[in-house]
């Protein structure tokens, strides 16, 4: 038996295949109400419609519920449609048949294999949701890996067998996709282990399927926002499932699309409220509402414009919107964490700029601002020579300029590379806080002043000091803020303190007194014992045996007055009471 009769054989053989499964099923244009040369975007935009109208949530008349199958019915039965065509290998002579369908048709595999045991022809069959239109394949060719061209079709005009049955004409071989690894590729789809017998690798899958653990790892407060689909394997996903795809696809790098089993996360649904009704639910995982993150239910038309739409509203908004005439990037600073500033043409926050915003929160102070050009006098200032640029601040005022003249090829390469720009942004900025922690703990101990105490009462307050001034405290709290006070005002011309282990003869020593320890010295300066004080200071000459005090207002201005007058004179000292001795 010739090639051309025993393709003539299978051909038949699937036509009363096709012709079987059509019967069964109730014609779909008539019950989703559109004309048989619709589009697959029409068809969707019916069934959107229709459903909305007759959902049991919404529809309690009689009957609604029966439509509303009918509609589902319907819309599967439509779309469970069957595009094969016929190639010969220029060369080789082998035949291989393309199928790509819908969803999963085991009889039809059943009814090919037994045609063809004894045939070297080999079926390729794959699940192509995200390029399917009736009518039409909106891919790309298929390439033979061996010979390095495109087959070319076996049995002309095999098109229109299946093109009068399904009512219009199937695309050409040009239009022939699913098999292809270009970047435009759709991808989500699902293709057969048959698929893989030809040596072509299936593109990357971009929904992904989420559980409780992917949750805690990947979208919970992770900074990326998140498309998700709530469903149970009851529930068609069919009319979702090309928009995900689709969606996932043109913000790659801004957003990540996920589906959620209900029925095998069934804790992890009822804990977040994703739990679908009598419908798959359709989520994003947003920071808008809250900075945390959380979920918000999308509940518009189910097509890609709207749903993309939502999407991109819901992006992370943490870049401040600000302009050059406002901005100090002193206000970046208050944070002690580092900034950065995007400058370019754009009327509103880049998607771009918005995703890096929310990826780093918690890491980096973003603003962004709209600017003409680089003959901006505000943008020359900042050293710019070039449109998009990013300027950051390190958290200790010094100025950067990251990255400028910006060329975006496509989303996520852009996101990608700024990451990692800002990522190294981010080391160096921890590299110079660390340097200046150790900086800052290196003169904490130039700035201690010492507690009086016995052991140290001679050499600080003894006769050989022309004046001890004492900063008394009763509490830890005060402590501190007095021994900030004396060390700033020591530090200034006027006083010319001198160092406890110096042997220089500057007129004051700075020490700190322990009040509520020291209750018995300080009764020795005057009976009461200043008791009523929480803080105060004292001035003592030891040689003299005077002393003289000061218990207002404690700030630097305050101790410079005082000090200033005891220098002068212009303050009256006291004789002490007896001689102080401290224990």
């Amino acid at each position: 038996m010739g090639a051309h009769m025993k393709l003539a054989m299978i051909l038949f053989a699937l036509l009363i295949i096709f012709v079987a499964v059509a019967k069964k099923a109730l014609d779909p244009y008539k019950v989703l109400g559109v004309d048989r040369n619709a589009t697959q975007r029409d068809i969707q935009k019916a069934f959107h419609r229709l459903s909305l109208q007759y959902h049991p949530d919404k529809n309690k008349n009689k009957g609604a519920q029966e439509k509303f199958e009918e509609i589902n019915n319907g819309n599967s039965t439509q779309t469970t449609s069957y595009h094969m065509k016929f190639y010969q290998m220029r060369k080789s002579g082998k035949i291989m048949i393309f199928m790509v369908m819908r969803e999963a048709a085991p009889h039809l595999m059943e009814g090919l294999q037994e045609i063809m045991v004894d045939i070297h022809i080999s079926p390729v069959v794959a699940q192509d949701r995200a390029d399917f239109h009736l009518g039409q394949m909106n891919g790309r060719a298929w390439v033979d890996k061996e010979l390095g061209h495109s087959p070319s079709p076996l049995v002309e005009g095999s098109d229109d067998i299946f093109s009068n049955f399904f009512g219009s004409r199937m695309g050409g071989a040009s239009g022939f996709g699913g098999f292809g690894t270009s970047s435009g590729s759709k991808s989500g789809g699902s293709h057969s282990s048959a698929g893989s017998q030809t040596g072509f690798k299936s593109p990357p899958k971009l929904v992904k399927t989420v559980n409780l653990q992917v949750f805690e790892k990947e979208i919970d407060d992770k900074g990326i926002t998140w498309l998700v689909l709530s469903y149970t394997p009851s529930m068609s996903t069919q009319q979702y499932d090309s928009i995900l795809d689709e969606i996932a696809n043109s913000l790659k790098g801004a957003l990540k699309v996920g589906k959620i089993n209900c029925e095998h996360e069934s804790s992890f649904c009822k804990k977040y409220g994703l739990y679908p009704r009598t419908t798959p639910r359709v989520l994003v995982y947003s920071y808008i509402p809250s900075v945390s993150g959380s979920f918000v239910e999308y509940y518009g038309e189910m097509d890609v414009k709207s749903l993309k739409s939502f999407c991109q509203e819901h992006l992370p908004r943490f870049s401040k919107r600000s302009t050059l005439d406002n901005f100090e990037p002193s206000s970046i600073l208050g944070e002690k964490l580092p900034g950065v500033l995007l400058l370019s043409a754009k009327k509103d926050t880049p998607v771009i700029w918005r995703t890096l915003s929310g990826l780093f929160r918690k890491r980096i102070v973003f603003y962004d601002a709209q600017v003409s050009d680089v003959t901006d006098p505000k943008v020359k200032r900042l050293g710019v020579r070039a449109l998009p640029a990013i300027v950051g601040w390190l958290s200790n005022g010094e100025k950067q300029i990251l990255k400028e003249g910006i060329s975006v090829k496509d989303l996520e390469s852009a996101v990608q590379e700024l990451r990692l720009l800002l990522d190294g942004f981010e080391k160096k900025n921890k590299k110079i806080a660390s340097t200046q922690t150790k900086k800052s703990k290196s003169e904490s101990s130039f700035k201690h002043i010492p507690l009086l105490t016995a052991s140290n009462f001679d050499s600080l307050c003894g006769e050989e000091t022309p004046v001890c001034l004492m900063g008394a405290f009763r509490s830890s709290k005060v402590r501190e803020k007095l021994e900030s006070i004396l060390w700033k005002v020591s530090q200034k011309s006027l006083t010319r303190s001198r160092s406890p282990s110096s042997d220089s003869k500057d007129p004051i020593s700075y020490v700190v007194l322990d009040a509520a320890q020291q209750q018995a010295f300080l009764d020795s300066f005057d009976r009461c014992g200043f008791k009523s004080s929480n803080s105060f200071l004292l001035a003592y000459k030891p040689r003299r045996g005077k002393y003289t005090m000061y218990t207002g207002d404690l700030n630097i201005e305050a101790v410079e007055r005082f000090i200033s007058s005891v220098l002068s004179g212009d303050i009256q000292f006291r004789k002490t009471w007896q001689k102080p001795m401290i224990k």
